[in-house]
C-alpha cells in the first residue's frame, strides 16, 4: 500500500564531514554527454548517443545503489527508466541483501506526469518526491508506492528535508540520472558527492541544449571543485569519475 510522508520544511539535516556520521544518502550523478558538454540536443529529445558499453556502465552503477533519482523532464523524454536486467548484477544485489531493483524516485515540483507512460507499467518500485501541490493529483492513485512531500517557503522541494527522509527510509546510496535542472538543484543544496560522466564522440551544440548542470549557473570563483578519481577509455568514449570536493 502506498504511504504518504509529509515533511516539515524547516527540518534541519546536519551533514558531518565524517561519512559514518552522515544523515543523508551518498549521491552519484551518472550521465552521458557529447564532447561539447550536452546531455541532449536542442529539442531535448531522449539522448541515445551513448554506446552499448556506456549503457552497460550505467546499469552497473545503478545496480550498486538503493535508489535512483530522475527529473520529470527526463522521464517524459524517455518514457521509461533503466532496470537492472543482467543476471550477474541481479545476483550481486541478492547477495548484498538488496531488492532486485533500486527504488525509482521521480522528482518534480508540479508532478505533472502522464500516468500512461510505460514507466508506470515497469516492474520497479516507484516513489514520487514533490511538493504539497504536486502531491494532490496522486494521493488517490496507486501509481507510486510512496509520496514524499516537502516544501520550502518559496514552494520548491526542500532537498535537505527530503534527503533526510530518504535516509530514514533506508536509502543510503542514490544515483542521479538527470536532468540538468535536478543536478543543479542538488549541487546548490550541497548534496552531490560523485559524478560519472561519459564523454561521447559527437558534437551537439545549441544554446538551448541541456548540460549536466543547468539552472542559473555558478560564478567561476564559487564553482565547486572536483577531484578526478578514475579515467577509462573504451573505443571512442571516455569515462570520467569525479568526487566533489567539500569545502
Amino acid at each position: 500500500m502506498r504511504r504518504l510522508f509529509q515533511l516539515e520544511a524547516d527540518l534541519n539535516i546536519k551533514v558531518a564531514g565524517n561519512r559514518e556520521q552522515e544523515t543523508r544518502p551518498t549521491t552519484t550523478v551518472i550521465l552521458a554527454m557529447s564532447a561539447d558538454g550536452k546531455i541532449a540536443d536542442a529539442s531535448r529529445t531522449a539522448a541515445r548517443f551513448g554506446s552499448a558499453q556506456d549503457k552497460a556502465h550505467l546499469e552497473r552503477q545503478v545496480a550498486l545503489v538503493d535508489g535512483v533519482l530522475l527529473g520529470a523532464g527526463t522521464l517524459r523524454a524517455y518514457g521509461t527508466t533503466l532496470r537492472v536486467v543482467r543476471p550477474e548484477l541481479l545476483e550481486q544485489r541478492q547477495q548484498q541483501g538488496k531488492p532486485l531493483q533500486p527504488v525509482q524516485i521521480v522528482c518534480s515540483r508540479s508532478a505533472a506526469l502522464d500516468p500512461q507512460l510505460p514507466f508506470f507499467r515497469q516492474p520497479v518500485p516507484r516513489w514520487l518526491l514533490t511538493t504539497p501541490a504536486g502531491a494532490r493529483s496522486w494521493q488517490e492513485s496507486e501509481a507510486f508506492e510512496r509520496l514524499l512531500v516537502t516544501e520550502t517557503p518559496i514552494e520548491t522541494i526542500d532537498w535537505q528535508a527530503a534527503f533526510g527522509q530518504l535516509w530514514g527510509s533506508g536509502l543510503k546510496t542514490l544515483a542521479v540520472l538527470g536532468g540538468g535542472a535536478l543536478v543543479a538543484s542538488l549541487l546548490e543544496a550541497n548534496l552531490l558527492d560523485e559524478l560519472w560522466l561519459t564523454v561521447c564522440p559527437l558534437l551537439l551544440g545549441g544554446v538551448a541544449a541541456p548540460t549536466p548542470v543547468d539552472g542559473k549557473g555558478i560564478m567561476a570563483a564559487l564553482a565547486p571543485r572536483l577531484q578526478l578519481l578514475e579515467v577509462k577509455t573504451i573505443d571512442d568514449e571516455v569515462f570520467l569519475h569525479y568526487r566533489v570536493k567539500k569545502v
